[in-house]
């Protein structure tokens, strides 16, 4: 797959005082992309005349480089003690995406240059941990390896937390763009997770994203590098063959990776879900959309969100976590939900 590359980009004033703000000006300038400056990253104005369509692939082609002004980190369970956002958003047209639902008409990328003031609000907050071990989330938000060609963000991260005694830091990504980061040093800080799914729901529902071959690739050579390796299997779906094709994706990762005692593997497992609003956006998104949004079929849970009734979750739950204990005996499987 391609790396991204943006039709327009959108740079606020204010990042034009950091060095990448100027670097990347430079950079989008000589590659002939429009570059146009705005006051705040938060306030990019579309044209809300498009078609939903139309403005979901505007905000995907939009790329805003901006200052990240608020330092405080929220909580992010279950993945770790809290979220550290380096960027928002990411190439990816995923059907389901909870966080293009949540953003709205500002799905637009946006990359924050003010990376050494973020580091040094993480370095005071680790410090807050009394001696406790601190994890960060790098992916709540965002794919950072998707954007990693740009900003160099996240080997700077990664160099930063391995020399943090205290700090860890996870990152979950759909791309395989990670050759520059496996001859950093990491000090087995940063746990590497790929989302992985079966070729059926990432040919339908994960566009512009990496095949999951490419997935496994990129997860072989980051095993190979050292990092700490993880795997996040969502949405599960059920449809006619699933069980089948999990089975193809569980072996086939099971073939191409090496397991070790040392540095055993994890797996988290989030079933499908969606929720009323979510419905609507998706289908004004993707008229032809093959994903299940039949309420009546689902369980509802409060807020709004529905997922698999409690028979078809713990016969997807059983099966799933059955297959890995099959192929990855000595797994750690962190949570279903």
């Amino acid at each position: 797959m391609k790396q991204f590359k943006a039709k327009r980009v959108l740079i606020e004033d204010q990042a034009l005082e950091y060095s990448l703000g100027r670097k990347l000006d430079e950079r989008f300038k000589e590659e002939g992309i429009p570059v146009e400056y705005i006051k705040s990253h938060n306030r990019v104005s579309p044209d809300e005349q498009m078609s939903p369509t139309a403005l979901f692939n505007w905000t995907k082609e939009t790329l805003v480089v901006g200052v990240k002004k608020t330092l405080r980190f929220k909580s992010c369970y279950p993945s770790a003690d809290y979220r550290l956002v380096m960027n928002t958003s990411c190439p990816g047209k995923c059907e389901y995406c909870y966080l293009s639902t949540n953003l709205g008409s500002a799905s637009y990328l946006r990359v924050y240059v003010n990376i050494e003031e973020i580091l040094e609000a993480v370095k005071k907050h680790i410090a807050k941990g009394e001696g406790k071990i601190v994890s960060f989330e790098a992916s709540s938000s965002s794919d950072p390896v998707a954007v990693e060609h740009l900003t160099g963000s996240l080997k700077k991260l990664i160099e930063f937390f391995a020399k943090e005694e205290k700090g860890r830091l996870r990152l979950v990504t759909k791309f395989a763009f990670v050759d520059n980061l496996l001859d950093i040093k990491h000090n087995q800080h940063t746990r590497f997770r790929f989302s992985i799914n079966s070729n059926y729901v990432i040919k339908n529902f994960e566009h512009l994203t990496a095949t999951l071959d490419e997935r496994i690739t990129a997860a072989r050579k980051i095993q190979q590098a050292g990092y700490p390796l993880g795997f996040i299997l969502a949405p599960l779906m059920i449809y006619d063959g699933w069980q089948k094709d999990y089975e193809q994706t569980l072996k086939k990762l099971s073939s191409e990776l090496t397991t070790t005692r040392n540095q055993p593997l994890s797996f988290e497992l989030i079933m499908y879900r969606f929720t009323t609003r979510s419905k609507k956006l998706i289908e004004a998104r993707f008229p032809n959309t093959k994903l299940k949004l039949d309420k009546d079929s689902h369980h509802h849970k409060g807020f709004g969100k529905y997922v698999y009734p409690e028979e078809k979750a713990e016969r997807l739950k059983e099966f799933i976590e059955g297959r890995i204990r099959h192929y990855f005996p000595r797994a750690k499987i962190e949570y279903f939900t």
